[in-house]
């Protein structure tokens, strides 16, 4: 990091890595620095997207975050930036040249240019480009061993109850399905309608508990996976950023971008995380998992579920 000549600033991280750290830092009361609440979250959010910080405008970035550019502004003078294209250059930098964010750079020079056309299509190809660019944002920040870690415990723990309210609960019961066709004892937390709370009493220390959410996150899902916690549960936690309720109480944590112009949170690459993390399980499972998949199959053809 480089020294600032602003005395009333921080050290100014050189690249997003020193940002993310900065920002545990500070979370931590490790580091002298005071953002105010918000302003950490901002940070947050940015750091576990770095694509987006670095291919949006400042408005755009604002309009996404729900905050005004002079809240970037200020953040980026604060780390001891002269400005906000100063910061937004130590994003720019980490993509220029890495692979990784291949569909990123793609993604900004399709959506500019449909929004210059103004074609129908063009909402949905920018839509698809936006989900793109997600995907390749939570992969930028998968961790094998955390990976690893939460397939053994959706393989082999005796049970398994997922979370996840109002349009979460698409992911949730996408997750409880998936699993449901490798292993047994696995629900949504509250299918029977009794209440979080007595779900969570039927359960044991070392059960299984995923809880999703994103900004802006619900609190029932926030209550439930601190509630999980402390009952000495392993909580999974599937999210957006490192400032998320569900985070402190998580053995796992898998941050997950939902940047889009879509009118709510974009699910999509969710879903594809979704189905990594099952093919995964089924991995762990491996004979188990065929015997499992086998007798659906037979029991689903001699049901005549299907059409043939």
């Amino acid at each position: 990091m480089n020294q600032s000549s602003d005395a009333d600033s921080v050290l100014r991280p050189d690249t997003v890595e020193d940002l993310r750290t900065l920002t545990l830092g500070i979370r931590r009361g490790e580091v002298d620095v005071s953002l105010g609440g918000k302003a950490l979250e901002v940070l947050s959010r940015l750091v576990d997207t770095p694509e987006q910080a670095a291919v949006r405008t400042i408005t755009e970035l604002a309009e996404g975050l729900g905050v005004n550019p002079s809240t970037l502004t200020r953040l980026s003078k604060r780390l001891g930036f002269t400005g906000f294209s100063e910061f937004q250059a130590v994003f720019r930098k980490a993509i220029a040249s890495d692979q990784t964010y291949f569909y990123s750079r793609q993604a900004n020079r399709l959506i500019t240019a449909k929004q210059e056309a103004g074609e129908e299509i063009g909402i949905v190809e920018k839509l698809a480009a936006e989900s793109k660019s997600n995907i390749d944002g939570f992969l930028a920040q998968l961790d094998a061993d955390a990976l690893r870690g939460a397939a053994e415990l959706l393989a082999h723990s005796k049970r398994i109850r997922v979370h996840g309210v109002r349009q979460f609960h698409s992911f949730a019961s996408f997750l409880v399905y998936g699993l449901g066709m490798l292993r047994s004892d696995v629900s949504l937390l509250d299918s029977t309608r009794l209440g979080e709370a007595e779900r969570l009493a039927q359960l044991e220390a070392g059960d299984v508990v995923v809880v999703a959410s994103c900004t802006p996150y619900t609190r029932n899902v926030a209550d439930v996976a601190a509630a999980a916690g402390k009952l000495g549960m392993n909580v999974i936690a599937v999210t957006d950023t490192r400032s998320s309720p569900l985070t402190p109480w998580a053995k796992h944590t898998f941050l997950i971008p939902h940047f889009s112009s879509f009118f709510s949170n974009s699910m999509g690459a969710y879903i594809v995380f979704c189905e990594g993390l099952l093919n995964l399980v089924a991995r762990e499972l491996g004979d188990s998992a065929v015997a499992a998949l086998a007798a659906r199959e037979k029991l689903i053809g001699a049901m005549g579920v299907e059409i043939e």
